[in-house]
């Protein structure tokens, strides 16, 4: 059990300023695997005490590696909400920790639980900050295989497209949907059940909307390989934005960090991804998003 931080714990070290108001940032797919990446994760700091980060999935694949970073960062920010991307949701051979689907989810939430971070399992928290007040709403939707390449109709036939372009997620392999027969019938199940808490917030509170994959098809349309869009997210929460009053969706999964509007809503991408990737890039690595209050964004390709 992670011990509250007091206040001589959160007092200002160089570079941040106690009394600044606080902002709400963003990251995703830190990948820590590789050593870059952790190294940048341990860098991570707010730009004042009252920062909020929200981490949008893929910290990594190993339950030890995952609880080591959210420790590290709910240390550090005054609030720490995360959602599970599908790299947490792998089962791989040879973690220590060989539990799947929908309970290897819950024994993350209750590891989220020890150390005081939000998960989609809790209230959403409202974010009370500079451009507030918006309600948090961190979602864990899945995908269901219906971004699919033009002309098909079907997953099987989406999948065979895919296969052919030699184009098939690691998910296929490591993430099992237990005890759902389908991922796709586990993402029917994490949708109703989101649609219904999204729907009674309080309709005079704008939300910010945060996911691993993206809540709406757009963002996919520059992936290098289209078929990669079938393990990218679901035509189910299409109107969701619209629908829930949506300030900003925040995303990761796809590693091109940038921000576009969708019916005048911004959806910005956080991604970190892998070392390959930010090394081309010509922003330093590992630089937060915010999210709010909302700024311009350059993008970072």
């Amino acid at each position: 059990m992670q011990t509250p931080r007091s206040e001589g714990d959160r007092a200002a070290g160089p570079g941040r300023a106690a009394t600044a108001p606080g902002r709400l940032m963003a990251i995703s797919d830190l990948h820590i695997r590789y050593q870059e990446n952790r190294g940048i994760v341990e860098r991570l700091r707010p730009g004042a005490d009252a920062d909020w980060l929200l981490v949008a999935g893929d910290v990594g694949e190993y339950v030890a590696d995952i609880r080591w970073a959210l420790t590290e960062l709910s240390r550090r920010f005054a609030k720490v909400i995360w959602v599970p991307g599908n790299h947490e949701l792998w089962t791989p051979a040879n973690d220590p920790v060989q539990l799947r689907g929908v309970r290897r989810y819950e024994h993350l939430v209750e590891i989220c639980r020890e150390l005081g971070v939000l998960t989609p399992e809790d209230p959403y928290p409202v974010w009370e900050g500079e451009g507030g007040p918006a309600v948090i709403a961190p979602v864990f939707a899945l995908y269901d295989y219906t971004f699919r390449p033009p002309g098909t109709h079907t997953k099987e036939a989406a999948l065979a497209v895919a296969e052919e372009a030699g184009v098939v997620c690691t998910d296929e392999f490591f993430l099992h949907p237990d005890p759902y027969p389908t991922r796709e019938a586990w993402c029917r199940a994490r949708v109703e059940a989101t649609e219904a808490r999204l729907a009674a917030i309080p309709e005079d509170l704008p939300t910010v909307l945060v996911n691993h994959w993206p809540i709406v098809r757009k963002p996919t349309e520059p992936l290098w390989h289209p078929e990669f869009a079938l393990w990218c997210g679901t035509e189910a929460t299409a109107d969701w934005p619209r629908r829930f009053r949506a300030a900003s969706v925040v995303y990761g999964h796809l590693h091109i960090p940038r921000t576009i509007e969708v019916d005048g809503i911004p959806h910005q991408e956080v991604s970190l991804g892998y070392p390959r990737e930010w090394r081309r890039r010509k922003t330093p690595p590992g630089q937060l998003v915010q999210i709010l209050p909302a700024v311009a964004r350059e993008p970072a390709f």
